[in-house]
């Protein structure tokens, strides 16, 4: 199978490596907590309100624009045109961005600092398992366009 064909990943890894470092940080917080001072208990609880909010309007506003697109949203299907508008013209990978937010909000509600930590490492771990490979992906399949699209749009923020 050629490279224009092969699908970007085989599997959709993202959601489970978030899945696992968002337990893995519950699981810390309970074996080996990092204490936290508990300042003004609402700010940090409306923070994370805040931007869980805003991760599930971006996750959201992305999927409804690839479908718009007639794209492909799970990230082990090939894609069919390469998506530059919506949330698309900020970041490379809003799905992503909206799950890291997801991890930071959490980790601001129950203040649990191993919730930014695995949320850093789920970030590491998607950009070498998912994100390079949906790259060398789009790339194959769109060219010199997605090289143009790279250079102005970042990957994560």
């Amino acid at each position: 199978m050629n490279a224009y064909r092969a699908k970007p990943l085989s599997f959709p890894w993202p959601p489970l490596i978030y899945g696992a470092a968002a337990l893995a940080a519950l699981v810390l917080g309970r074996v080996a907590p990092i204490p936290v001072a508990h300042g003004h208990g609402w700010v940090p609880w409306l923070a994370g309100c805040a931007l869980i909010l805003m991760a599930v309007s971006l996750d959201l506003w992305a999927v409804k624009t690839l479908l718009d697109r007639h794209t492909a949203v799970l990230p082990h299907r090939c894609a069919t045109c390469l998506v530059t508008g919506g949330p698309f013209r900020f970041t490379r990978n809003p799905i992503y961005l909206g799950y890291t937010f997801v991890m930071v909000g959490v980790g601001l509600i129950t203040l649990n600092p191993w919730f930014f930590v695995m949320g850093i490492f789920a970030v590491a771990l998607t950009t070498m398992i998912a994100v390079r490979n949906e790259e060398r992906h789009l790339l194959s399949r769109f060219g010199f366009e997605f090289e143009r699209y790279c250079r102005y749009t970042t990957r994560w923020i």
